[in-house]
């Protein structure tokens, strides 16, 4: 990928102090509404997101599509996504009806968003506590399926640059066996566009892909050779299709 030019990182650096000035506006103004019911504090972060993902794409000419929504089971679901950027952290909050998202802890100590992240009921991990962090996990999303709620989670444990693989985390397998419930994978190529790491955004439109369910019920180990394959064989197509 070519390095951003002077204007793409002009327009990147107005998008990030446009995304964290407005969340910090916004979430120092309601502060008071995280004593309230959660659904007045999700209301208020699909507002932010709104205006997040409207100056994403006047600022940079950024935006996303989804496709496959019909691979989304109603109620209860696990979705296991490839990870690339923030842009799908965010954009599951307006894809999905009310989603659980398993954060690592370190996000939930963040000011203003991490205060946010644990009143919508997120699942928190402290991947330093072990197995008791596993046990809790597995707990809380178990709640939350029985809620009716889709818990997200990043399999690959960390964003990954667009092209790059790594093995995934067993926690996914965990939750798939706990929960009994479809896992949908999700293949994307936002990396292309929204970096993984530092402030660069590019033009164009990012892909969020859900792909076909995989039933309940499957061994640990076909599980996760499923999981990975589609994951891996969908976000080779999509980017291979822009080509």
């Amino acid at each position: 990928m070519k390095p951003a030019g002077p204007i793409t990182l002009l327009r990147s650096l107005l998008f990030v102090l446009w995304m964290y000035g407005t969340m910090m506006i916004i979430g120092f103004a309601v502060i008071w509404l995280l004593l309230l019911p959660r659904s007045w504090s999700r209301a208020v972060f699909r507002f932010w997101l709104t205006l997040v993902f409207g100056g994403l794409k006047v600022i940079c000419g950024q935006s996303y599509e989804v496709r496959g929504r019909e691979n989304l089971p109603e109620g209860g679901a696990l979705i296991a996504s490839r990870h690339e950027s923030m842009m799908e952290t965010q954009a599951f909050w307006q894809i999905l009806d009310d989603p659980a998202i398993i954060l690592k802890k370190e996000l939930s100590l963040l000011p203003v968003f991490g205060w946010f992240a644990v009143k919508l009921g997120n699942i928190v991990v402290d991947r330093g506590a072990a197995a008791k962090a596993l046990r809790k996990m597995l707990r809380d999303a178990r709640s939350r399926a029985e809620d009716g709620r889709q818990i997200l989670i990043f399999p690959e444990g960390t964003r990954m640059a667009p092209g790059e693989f790594t093995d995934l985390k067993p926690g996914v397998a965990g939750l798939y066996g706990a929960m009994n419930v479809p896992c949908v994978p999700v293949a994307l190529d936002s990396g292309d566009f929204w970096a993984g790491r530092g402030i660069v955004r590019r033009p164009g439109k990012a892909v969020i892909q859900f792909l076909e369910p995989i039933a309940p019920g499957m061994s640990r180990d076909s599980f996760m050779q499923t999981l990975q394959s589609r994951i891996e064989k969908g976000t080779r197509e999509l980017r291979d299709s822009r080509s």
